[in-house]
């Protein structure tokens, strides 16, 4: 049996799209559902667009997505003596010439067609048969174009959408190497073929360049892969997920605070399926994931099941490892951490109703910013019975030998049958002199938080405020 083999590749002329992102979970998921090999491959000879930078996005969002590849990454500027040599050999055999017409003059091509009413196409004017005796124009760098079979239909067994036919007639003479640098098309079959790719899945933008790749696949002797194509993906409106529908790139969403765990579920189930699985880990999708599960109709994303399923995420996710990654968030916000609350607690007090950890880090800066009180809203908070209750539960507080939330919570009971009075009057002063705020998470798990010491010192300086 062949062994199978995927492969990513993206170019490095930007951000990492989330349909690039999908596109390489699928590849990733085929080859270890299958015991197969998974590859990446950098894509990079637009060098007018290309950049280092955008290289190293495409690196980072794999790691972060924690797609493991098992080759790579290949770059495709290291392989050009590769290209250029299978290009001499079918200029010589006459798979390829050499085409000398400038864009002026196929730009006038394509009008005269269009105004017969005839689709654009290169017209082989060319082609070795219908140049002989013509002269090379001074000054004019030729390309390489692949002779492409006149006759026939291209066919292929599509591994999402079936059957597919496309007649030689509605080909041309695809441009294989320009200025010594090789094309898309040429490139990726060139590539596929000699790292052994068993199936090529994309998406379904490339369905017009596929029947001209099978005949390079053909005329090279090489042999065609299984071909997969996905549908693209569509914002809420059910038009082409672009910027103006909002984050769309890899990276955005580690800088919105999303888990990559929750990116690569959600990415994963947006446009697949098995059964009633909605959420489920790298190793289970791997288990199950089959091409025959893709949707032949495009995916529209869901921004806020997006973030429902990020939440979800955050919930079970480990405290101290939330802590590490929120820390950074945290800090650039002002917040210190040193010497304050311990932050794996306050990630377990807050992660149940914090949806990203952009969210938790706004929502923990209630421990680690400087303690700014309104004197108006301290004054307020002491009236009437609520300073009497406060003064009660310092007194409790003060003979405590451990300041848990339980025995905060039994300090602020004893109070309140005490004084035959609800929460209200007691927690109240509290949020306000403690945590400068109207409202807080769980009263007794915010002050077991702070510590006795420092609520005992923001309570004090809070009566002082208001004496």
């Amino acid at each position: 049996m062949t062994e199978i083999r995927t492969r990513i590749a993206p170019s490095p002329t930007g951000m990492m799209h989330l349909g690039t992102a999908r596109t390489a979970i699928y590849c990733w998921a085929v080859a270890r559902h299958l015991g197969g090999k998974f590859l990446l491959r950098i894509e990079d000879t637009d060098q007018k667009r290309s950049t280092a930078e955008a290289t190293q996005v495409i690196l980072d969002s794999m790691k972060w997505l924690n797609l493991d590849y098992d080759e790579g990454p290949i770059y495709q500027m290291d392989r050009l003596d590769r290209y250029r040599e299978l290009v001499d050999q079918m200029l010589a055999d006459g798979r390829a010439y050499k085409c000398y017409a400038t864009p002026e003059e196929l730009d006038e091509m394509r009008e005269a067609q269009r105004a017969a009413g005839i689709k654009p196409r290169y017209d082989g004017r060319w082609r070795p048969e219908n140049a002989v005796g013509k002269q090379i124009p001074e000054g004019v760098k030729p390309v390489i174009r692949f002779r492409n079979p006149d006759d026939g239909d291209v066919s292929w067994n599509d591994a999402v959408y079936g059957p597919i036919t496309i007649s030689n007639r509605e080909l041309d003479d695809l441009i294989i190497m320009r200025d010594g640098i090789p094309t898309y098309n040429f490139a990726v079959v060139v590539d596929d073929w000699d790292m052994k790719v068993s199936h090529v899945i994309r998406g379904a933008d490339h369905i017009n360049n596929t029947p001209r790749q099978i005949n390079l696949y053909k005329a090279l002797g090489a042999p065609v892969p299984v071909f997969a194509h996905l549908p693209l993906i569509n914002g809420p409106d059910g038009q082409k997920l672009s910027k103006r529908h909002g984050s769309v790139s890899v990276m955005e969403y580690e800088a919105r605070g999303f888990l990559p765990e929750a990116v690569f579920n959600y990415l994963a189930r947006l446009g697949w399926g098995h059964g009633n699985m909605e959420k489920f880990t790298r190793e289970e999708l791997a288990e199950v994931f089959e091409l025959s599960g893709c949707s032949r109709a495009a995916a529209r994303i869901d921004f806020k099941k997006f973030e429902w399923l990020n939440a979800q995420y955050m919930k079970e996710a480990d405290d101290k490892r939330l802590a590490d990654l929120v820390a950074p968030r945290i800090q650039k916000r002002g917040g210190t951490i040193e010497g304050h609350a311990d932050l794996a607690g306050v990630c377990n007090l807050l992660k149940s109703r914090c949806a990203t950890l952009e969210v938790l880090a706004e929502s923990a800066m209630l421990f680690y910013k400087p303690l700014e009180r309104d004197a108006a809203a301290v004054k307020a908070a002491l009236e009437g019975e609520n300073r009497v209750a406060l003064e009660k539960f310092v007194e409790r507080v003060k003979s405590m030998q451990t300041f848990t939330a339980a025995e905060i919570y039994g300090a602020i009971k004893a109070v309140m049958e005490e004084m035959g009075i609800k929460m209200g009057p007691i927690a109240t002063p509290l949020r306000v002199l403690v945590c400068a705020a109207d409202r807080t998470p769980q009263i007794d798990r915010t002050l077991e938080l702070f510590g006795k010491d420092e609520v005992l010192a923001r309570i004090a300086s809070g009566l002082a405020m208001a004496a």
